[in-house]
């Protein structure tokens, strides 16, 4: 080993300033993520608390480095003191609308708020050519800072600026990310370093920018994790091909398979609602609740992104990922602890114990065009990039059912849509009647008004509301239906951070109980694949229904059929 003084590249060896020359082998080349699980972090600042609650290690404690590689394994490094380690950032396919509209601003946002160490550097990595300041030209269009602290944004925003730079570079070539690690080492000036790549990227390239980054651009003294976007896969079989290419050059613990609805606040106080309320927990099973909706529903169609959104469709793109993953969530049983582990292990067993879905249980349709007032709103095949005889289903509404003793009978229903009269995202649960109801004869015959049902709005104006009967003030006996209300803005005045700021933070932290895991994945996909092959291959046509509307008829056929209203359609909102 020996000392360097200047900075350039020869195939496997990196010069640069005040850094030690590091051997030609394959053992460094590797992507080694517990080999430091020993060394105490000193760096305070990577004692953040995560979304769980607990101060992690900035190293990964999850053993699975030897068995998943065999070319992983312990090699001794030099201890370091407090403030010798760094972060770096790098937003592959910094360049696309994620990046700019995302990932810098929530980047920034921990920023602002102090939540990221003192020594962090963000590279932008993508193949359109730019320089350093037209990387933060672009990106500083998109950065906004917390309304509570506007009196140091200038400041903080010119600061967080200068730690951001870009490399220009094609995503299968290694030597572009040689080069690429080159600039991290410079800047990462001989400290421990820990490296986070975010691919924003299409999956058909996943596996060759991991490959180029394992082989040139990975830390060999800290963590490298890969933050890597959906789609996972059409199917189960290219779901399963895409992790064993990934795990080639990654472990398990590594990646991080990032679904934003799993960051959203109100997810987030799914559990804390039902396990740290006494009042929720004993009635959350078949015994009290009469059925549970997942509902999403957007208020614009393609709007130019037709050409992608065929490949996939609404299941793919919304169903089989973010409803799927609240449902397990709000399914589950009690785990034994916070540890990302437990949870993601109770969330597992409850899709493996869901029904197969079958295609009477599932209502398909596509938005057409329709004319309000003078406005015409297109159909979803007058997008040019959509083929003119698409049956790609830009909403699907669907019943599940769960085979297990807390859940049986109870139909969990999911609806989704594109180009809907109203844009949302909510969880409803309906409770049972109330037996022998004293005051049924208030209520006439229809005695679904009478029932309790829980509201959880995800977005927007992020609220949880509990609808109850009550005596309307006077001498008659006259009930009501109103709200027990939690609106957020009103009873909060912090802002409510980005799905995609605590979700980075965590990928930080190496918190992983927000992330999905290989198996979580695989049982999502043998649920939703037999059904999408269906439709496929029988071309089911769907429903249409006309634009700014509530959707198709089919979809209240459906309800109905399992002995249910969609809550958002009462009239009651």
């Amino acid at each position: 080993m020996a000392k360097v003084f200047s900075s350039f590249h020869v195939e496997n060896f990196c010069f640069t300033r005040k850094l030690t020359i590091l051997p030609n082998s394959p053992h460094f080349q590797k992507w080694v993520p517990n080999i430091f699980s020993r060394i105490e972090p000193r760096n305070h600042l990577f004692e953040l608390r995560s979304s769980n609650g607990y101060p992690l290690n900035a190293v990964s404690l999850q053993d699975e480095g030897s068995a998943a590689n065999p070319l992983v394994q312990e090699v001794d490094f030099p201890e370091f003191e407090k403030g010798d380690s760094t972060l770096s950032i790098t937003v592959v396919g910094a360049s696309g609308d994620l990046a700019k509209k995302k990932i810098f601003p929530a980047l920034f946002a921990l920023y602002y708020e102090d939540c990221l160490p003192e020594n962090f550097v963000v590279f932008g990595y993508a193949r359109t050519k730019m320089k350093d300041e037209e990387l933060r030209n672009m990106i500083s269009r998109t950065l906004t800072c917390r309304i509570d602290k506007r009196e140091n944004c200038g400041d903080k925003m010119e600061q967080f600026l200068k730690r951001c730079f870009y490399h220009s570079g094609q995503y299968n070539s290694e030597e572009h990310f040689a080069e690429l690690n080159c600039k991290l080492k410079e800047k990462e000036g001989g400290k421990l370093s820990n490296r986070l790549f975010y691919l924003s990227i299409p999956p058909n390239i996943f596996v060759d920018v991991v490959r180029c980054a394992s082989t040139k651009a990975s830390s060999t003294t800290g963590w490298t994790r890969v933050i890597v976007e959906k789609p996972f896969g059409r199917d189960s079989e290219s779901s399963s091909e895409l992790t064993r290419c990934l795990k080639q050059y990654l472990n398990e613990d590594q990646i991080f398979r990032i679904d934003h609805y799993l960051g959203k606040e109100l997810v987030e106080n799914l559990s804390v609602l039902r396990f740290s309320n006494l009042v929720f927990e004993p009635l959350w099973s078949r015994n009290y609740i009469r059925n549970v909706q997942f509902i999403f529903s957007e208020d614009f169609g393609t709007e130019g992104r037709g050409g992608y959104f065929d490949h996939y469709g609404i299941i793919r793109d919304i169903m089989q990922n973010h409803l799927l993953q609240i449902l397990a969530l709000f399914a589950m049983e009690t785990p034994v602890s916070m540890d990302a582990e437990d949870i993601r292990n109770e969330k597992v067993k409850v899709l493996r114990s869901m029904k197969p879905l079958q295609l009477e249980d599932v209502i398909v349709g596509q938005y057409k065009g329709h004319k309000k007032g003078d406005k015409l709103y297109p159909g979803y095949t007058d997008d040019p990039t959509v083929p003119n005889d698409s049956v790609t289903p830009t909403f699907a509404a669907a019943a599940l059912f769960i085979n297990n003793a807390r859940w049986d009978g109870v139909p969990f229903l999911m609806k989704a849509g594109k180009a809907l009269h109203t844009k949302g995202a909510e969880i409803r649960v309906q409770f049972r009647h109330v037996p022998g109801n004293l005051y049924k004869r208030n209520f006439g015959t229809d005695l679904d008004k009478a029932t309790n049902e829980l509201v959880l709005r995800v977005q927007p104006d992020e609220a949880i509301y509990l609808k109850i009967n009550n005596k309307v003030p006077g001498l008659g006996m006259r009930l009501d239906r109103s709200d027990l209300n939690l609106l957020y803005k009103a009873r909060y005045t912090r802002e409510i951070p980005d799905a995609y700021e605590r979700l980075l933070l965590d990928a930080v932290e190496g918190e992983r109980r927000l992330f999905i895991r290989s198996d979580e994945l695989d049982a999502a996909w043998a649920l939703f694949t037999p059904l999408l092959k269906e439709l496929e291959e029988r071309k089911i046509a769907p429903e249409l229904y006309p634009y700014g509307s509530r959707g198709p008829v089919g979809a209240y056929y459906l309800a109905a059929k399992h002995n249910v209203r969609w809550g958002d359609l009462t009239g009651e909102e």
